[in-house]
């Protein structure tokens, strides 16, 4: 029986064979990453205003990419809307505030909330110095104005009220819309709820002395956070543990990069022409964005315990009609694997 002579490699077949080897490798590779890079998108409160400069920096030095992530950015009107946005199936994360949150899961929604924004309350409600209302016991009785009945000026209000035992029918509430500085300044409002930006921008154009009572001071309500869908949470869990890492960057870098944050606004925000400004507003931003639970467990950290009084102070004003687990809708566990 004839025996067949094994086949031997030249060295010069060895490295060609190498090659084409290794460059077939080097194109699934990078077949593979395009592949991965999977849409993500962001249904955000407001248009790209210059305070969200961390999610532009996330865009611009390619850290949602670095996640396998194609963001998209969905602007909108109001926290409402885009957790509207998310329960239709048009967006992945909500950037939005509390009270849509639990407003929707009181009617029955399925929503998971996974990351604190803005873990400190930034409502206000301020009055000039000529009206002396220098307490929240001040406001009985006065006409006060705030962007909407639907809005989060409006709940803030209410809780800075129920915290000395007044209620809504102890003053006049007024729907002013969100210029509501200027019915102040015109005296047909004898104080105004509000934001700090709200607040910074309007004394940038002569308000004069004003008193603050600030929300925090009464309950630290956060301002805004991240919602998803629950069927998002249990299905997808990567892809929201990648979104929340590039955003967490974004904000880390924002944090200590305020001047370069306000220059990239520049080129990507609605609002962001005058790079001097968008540095005032990024301070303020900034300032929110760190709380007590931030500086021990990293950003995105909530106060599970604050939450409850949250949930007990809104069924208190009525705002919600039932009790609800805040701890099964607000949750740790992404961020503290980040």
């Amino acid at each position: 029986m004839q025996r067949v002579a094994p086949f031997r490699w030249s060295r010069r077949q060895m490295l060609r064979a190498g090659a084409i080897v290794g460059a077939a490798a080097a194109v699934g590779r990078g077949w593979g990453r395009a592949q991965a890079a999977e849409k993500v998108r962001m249904a955000c409160w407001s248009q790209a205003i210059s305070e969200q400069a961390n999610i532009f920096a996330a865009q611009e030095f390619g850290w949602f990419a670095e996640q396998g992530l194609d963001f998209e950015f969905v602007p909108g009107a109001g926290g409402g809307e885009a957790l509207k946005h998310v329960l239709a199936g048009n967006a992945d994360f909500a950037f939005t505030n509390v009270e849509p949150v639990l407003f929707a899961v009181e009617q029955g929604a399925a929503v998971q909330v996974v990351y604190n924004i803005y873990p400190k309350n930034v409502f206000n409600v301020v009055s000039l110095k000529t009206k002396n209302i220098a307490r929240a016991q001040d406001l009985k009785g006065k006409r006060i104005g705030v962007y909407s009945m639907a809005s989060g000026t409006r709940h803030n209000l209410l809780v800075i009220l129920h915290s000395v035992g007044l209620r809504e029918s102890d003053v006049e509430v007024v729907a002013t819309g969100v210029l509501n500085f200027g019915p102040l300044m015109e005296g047909t409002v004898d104080a105004t709820a509000a934001t700090d930006t709200g607040l910074w921008a309007a004394q940038q154009k002569g308000l004069g002395d004003v008193a603050v009572l600030w929300a925090r001071d009464y309950l630290d309500i956060p301002t805004d956070v991240f919602a998803i869908r629950s069927e998002t949470a249990q299905k997808r869990p990567d892809l929201v543990t990648r979104f929340l890492r590039a955003y967490r960057k974004g904000s880390q870098w924002m944090l200590s990069n305020p001047a370069k944050a306000a220059e990239l606004a520049v080129k990507y925000a609605t609002d962001g022409q005058d790079a001097a400004r968008n540095l005032e507003i990024i301070k303020l931003r900034n300032a929110s964005t760190v709380s007590e639970g931030t500086r021990q467990h990293g950003l995105g950290w909530f106060d599970l315990e604050l939450l409850k009084r949250v949930e007990r102070t809104y069924v208190d004003l009525g705002l919600l009609k039932k009790g609800l687990d805040m701890e099964a809708i607000f949750s740790n566990r992404v961020v503290a694997g980040l």
